[in-house]
């Protein structure tokens, strides 16, 4: 590696291919550079949140600046009129508003949204965030966190109640997840707000990762979940097109 932007960069990649939280001495094995120089450069990058400190504090992970730029990079590749069209193609089976969602720190940031014609829905533009406990795509995208992220993240998530079907207690929500992770998808019913009603299934990377979430969503007045079910393997196909698209990069 000829210059320390090399180096910089092959570390920030050390930790992506990781994906979790990692020591000093563990960057140094996997590169098998001086412990001097990593030292030097994760401190360089912790100063310039590209990295952070963990909860556990001989560790680092990827920081905020890091999570941002991602989030950009699949957004970017999902502005396209090929990834728009498996949307757009999802909205008119359903004529349900469907949008993707990928987690950020905590919360679902949509990324992607196509929102159906009737005067009666949702309205959030891409950029929006929403909570993880009480939505299909956060329950979906937490249930799928690796181990032990999923316990951190599950022990350090506010349970908010916004209605008589939320899940508050933390038992109950990994009960959740367990199932959810089982069955394949996740509902939300009515759990962030009264008669809304949404399915959601996991968008996969590279290596079997879930990358993203996509879901339909409606008022539970206008089309019911086992509607919604009706459709759940042209979701699925549109995940798997979404997520062959975003992974190969040239949609």
């Amino acid at each position: 590696m000829s210059s320390a932007i090399e180096r910089a960069f092959t570390i920030l990649e050390c930790f992506g291919k990781n994906q979790k939280p990692l020591r000093l001495a563990d960057v140094v094995d996997d590169l098998g550079l001086p412990k001097q120089t990593v030292h030097r450069l994760i401190k360089q990058l912790e100063g310039m949140d590209l990295l952070e400190r963990d909860i556990q504090p001989e560790k680092f992970r990827l920081g905020t600046r890091m999570r941002t730029l991602g989030i950009a990079s699949i957004v970017s590749q999902n502005q396209t009129a090929f990834t728009r069209a498996i949307l757009e193609d999802l909205k008119n089976r359903f004529e349900e508003t469907v949008n993707v969602g990928v987690l950020d720190n905590g919360e679902v940031l949509y990324i992607d949204r196509v929102e159906c014609h009737w005067p009666l829905r949702v309205q959030l533009s891409p950029g929006s965030k929403v909570k993880v406990h009480c939505t299909a795509i956060g329950k979906l995208l937490l249930a799928h966190l690796p181990e032990p992220q999923f316990a951190v993240t599950l022990r350090n998530l506010t349970l908010e109640k916004y209605t008589q079907n939320t899940i508050v207690d933390v038992v109950a929500l990994e009960a959740e997840c367990k199932k959810i992770r089982a069955q394949g998808y996740s509902e939300n019913i009515g759990e962030d707000l009264q008669g809304l009603v949404a399915l959601a299934v996991p968008v996969y990377g590279e290596g079997g990762k879930v990358i993203a979430g996509i879901a339909v969503h409606a008022p539970e007045a206008r089309t019911s979940l086992k509607t919604m079910h009706f459709h759940l393997g042209a979701l699925t196909d549109a995940a798997a097109r979404l997520g062959a698209a975003l992974t190969a990069g040239n949609s």
